[in-house]
């Protein structure tokens, strides 16, 4: 299994000096099997150019899986090139929550006048799959579903391959139980002892204190999840729009003398829009 992330950024895409190392773009994440099959996971502004990457690529067959509908993991796909060609075939995952399927979920980003083109312009063969409790296959890939704790609900993923495993829990309040979610313990359940795991370590303990419920994690807190499952690679995700490569620096730092001080063999790292992971 391989992971790509072209999208590490929370909430807003942002651009400028203090942003190059870790890019930008905001949620969407590229994981290919090891037949070379193509699953895409949100569609934040990052999908822009792993489209680009694809049609270079040539590769025109797909499956979308979305982790919940706010607009930061949207908004990518109007940008999406290979939608507008008709050889391009994409079965799209995702539960609906508030709306009555997911198609209601991609097509009201493009409806106007959210956007010039509209969603029935799409000539690309789309077919939709709404589910949000049951675990499913694609390409030979073991995808488990497991409820965020965030504000209008989502779903977290752990993908299986080979004996490979590799967590998702983007936009998840590991210290706050939203509707719907659950509690930090099942999210170090649903994590143990996996190969990879990328969590949303959005705050530092000062800002949590006026961002409580909104939705996010304090990195100690995921590190400390993290620490607790066993898992062999942390990878934080979901930075601040507002924090700098030097602050990300600072609280990789901040988790690697933790985790040294625990007597930890884990590796943690930042995600950047460039970042490639082998399982």
């Amino acid at each position: 299994m391989i992971i790509r992330c072209w999208g590490a950024r929370g909430s807003s895409p942002v651009s400028g000096r203090e942003y190059l190392k870790y890019g930008g773009d905001t949620t969407c994440l590229e994981l290919r099997t090891k037949n070379d099959d193509v699953v895409i996971v949100d569609a934040g502004s990052g999908l822009r150019r792993l489209g680009n990457s694809l049609l270079r690529e040539g590769k025109r067959r797909y499956t979308m899986i979305f982790t919940h509908a706010h607009w930061d993991h949207l908004m990518g796909f109007p940008f999406f090139k290979p939608i507008y060609f008709p050889k391009t075939h994409m079965r799209i995952y995702g539960c609906p929550f508030a709306l009555a399927s997911i198609r209601d979920v991609i097509s009201r980003v493009m409806a106007p006048p959210n956007f010039p083109v509209n969603f029935h312009d799409i000539r690309a063969e789309l077919k939709f799959d709404d589910y949000c409790d049951d675990g499913f296959s694609v390409h030979g890939l073991n995808v488990t579903p497991i409820n965020l704790s965030h504000p209008n609900q989502g779903i977290g993923y752990k993908f299986e391959e080979d004996g490979r495993s590799f967590v998702f829990l983007t936009d998840n309040e590991l210290t706050y139980r939203h509707e719907g979610g659950r509690d930090f313990r099942d999210y170090l359940e649903f994590s143990r002892d996996a190969d990879l795991l990328i969590h949303d370590a959005e705050y530092n303990e000062v800002e949590y204190r006026k961002t409580r419920g909104w939705g996010h994690s304090v990195y100690r807190d995921t590190l400390r999840m993290a620490l607790e499952a066993n898992v062999r690679q942390l990878g934080l995700f979901h930075h601040n729009q507002d924090r700098s490569d030097d602050e990300i620096d600072e609280i990789v730092s901040s988790c690697r003398g933790t985790i040294a001080q625990q007597g930890s063999r884990m590796e943690c790292f930042a995600l950047t829009q460039n970042t490639e992971i082998r399982l």
